[in-house]
C-alpha cells in the first residue's frame, strides 16, 4: 500500500513519547498503524493499546496493531526510537520487506541520515525533525502504553532531500489529518539543524543541571544564550543558517515544566544519546574550526557524571 491511497499503513519503530503520541493520533484519525517493538511491548501494545493523556489533544486510548518485525509493505516507516538503541531497532525493519516505503527517522542529532541511506534506498530516506514534550510513562508490562503529552504543539517537518516530494507531500497530509502541524522543507541540512539548535541546548541544561526548563532558562539564561549562540554558530558554518532569536523563543513558549528527553533518561539511569547531540555538535564544531567552550564544557561534565 502506497502514500498515493486515502488510508495507508504507516509503520512506526519505538513506541516511546513521541512514536506513541504519533501511533495514537494516527490511529485515532483512522489510519492503520503498524507498531513495531520488542516482544514484551508488542504483547502490551496488542493486549491494552495506547493511552493519550493530552492538554492539547485529550485522553483517550486505542487499541493498535503491534509486531516484532514489519512482515508487509507500507507507506512509511517512522523511526521514533533513540540513537542508544537504533542499530538493533532497525532489524525490525528488513529493507527487501519494506521495499520502497518511505522511510522517515525522527531522531535527535544530525548523522543518522548517513546511516540509513547506506541500509535502506537513499531515494526513499526523507529525514524529518519532531517538535514536541511527550513522555512514556508506563506501563512495566500491564495496562495500556502511558503517553504524556505536555507541548500545546505537536510540529514536523519532512525534509524533501532525496526523496520524491509528492510521496512527502501525502505524508504530511496523513499527518496533518492526524491533528500535527505537518509541512514539507526544501533544505534537509536546515531542518536538522534548526533542531539541533534548540535541542543541544534544551538537552544540555536541563540534563546538567536536573531543572525543568522552566527553571533551566530562567536561573541560566546567560549560560542557555551562549549555548544558542555556539549551536547556531556551528550550524551557520556547516551551511544551515539557523535564528538564535527563534531558538530562544521557543524555549519561552515551553510549558516551565518540560524536561528533555536526556534529563528524563538521566534521571530514569538510561543510556543518554550525549554522543548524537553533544558529540555531534562537537565534532561538527572541530571539523569547521568554531569554538564552542560552554558546550564542550557541559558535555564534558555530564560525562564526568557517569551518565
Amino acid at each position: 500500500m502506497t502514500l498515493t491511497t486515502s488510508r495507508p499503513t504507516v509503520a512506526i519503530l519505538g513506541t516511546g513519547g513521541i512514536g506513541g503520541l504519533l501511533t495514537a493520533l494516527l490511529t485515532r484519525s483512522g489510519h492503520r498503524v503498524v507498531c513495531l517493538a520488542r516482544d514484551t511491548t508488542a504483547r502490551t501494545l496488542r493486549s491494552g493499546g495506547v493511552e493519550v493523556r493530552s492538554r492539547r489533544f485529550g485522553d483517550f486510548t486505542v487499541a493498535v496493531e503491534a509486531d516484532t518485525a514489519l512482515r508487509e509493505p507500507v507507506g512509511a516507516c517512522l523511526i521514533a526510537v533513540k540513537h542508544t538503541t537504533l542499530d538493533a531497532a532497525l532489524t525490525r525493519v528488513p529493507p527487501a520487506i519494506l521495499g520502497d516505503g518511505l522511510v522517515v527517522p525522527l531522531l535527535n542529532g544530525i548523522e543518522h541520515p548517513a546511516t540509513l541511506r547506506a541500509r535502506y534506498r537513499p531515494d526513499r530516506v526523507a529525514p524529518g525533525v519532531i517538535r514536541a514534550e511527550s513522555a512514556r510513562t508506563g506501563p512495566a508490562g500491564t495496562g495500556p502504553v502511558v503517553i504524556e503529552h505536555g507541548s500545546p504543539f505537536v510540529e514536523v517537518d519532512l525534509a524533501v532531500g532525496t526523496a520524491p516530494r509528492p510521496r512527502l507531500e501525502a505524508l504530511a497530509a496523513v499527518l496533518s489529518d492526524a491533528g500535527v502541524t505537518a509541512r514539507v522543507v526544501e533544505d534537509e541540512t536546515s531542518a536538522l539543524w534548526t533542531k539541533m539548535a534548540f535541542l543541544a541546548p534544551f538537552a544540555l541544561l536541563t540534563t546538567r543541571y536536573g531543572l525543568p526548563l522552566g527553571e533551566a532558562r530562567t536561573r541560566h539564561r546567560e549560560e542557555l544564550e551562549r549555548l544558542v549562540a555556539e549551536t547556531v554558530a556551528v550550524s551557520r558554518a556547516c551551511g544551515a543558517p539557523a535564528d538564535p532569536a527563534q531558538a530562544l523563543a521557543r524555549y519561552d513558549a515551553f510549558p516551565p515544566e518540560a524536561k528533555s528527553s536526556m534529563q528524563r533518561d538521566a534521571e530514569a539511569g538510561r543510556p543518554l544519546e550525549l554522543d548524537a547531540i553533544g558529540g555531534a555538535l562537537l565534532r561538527a564544531a572541530d571539523r569547521h574550526d568554531v569554538p564552542v567552550p560552554v558546550t564542550a564544557r557541559l558535555v564534558g561534565e555530564i560525562r564526568a557524571a557517569g551518565h
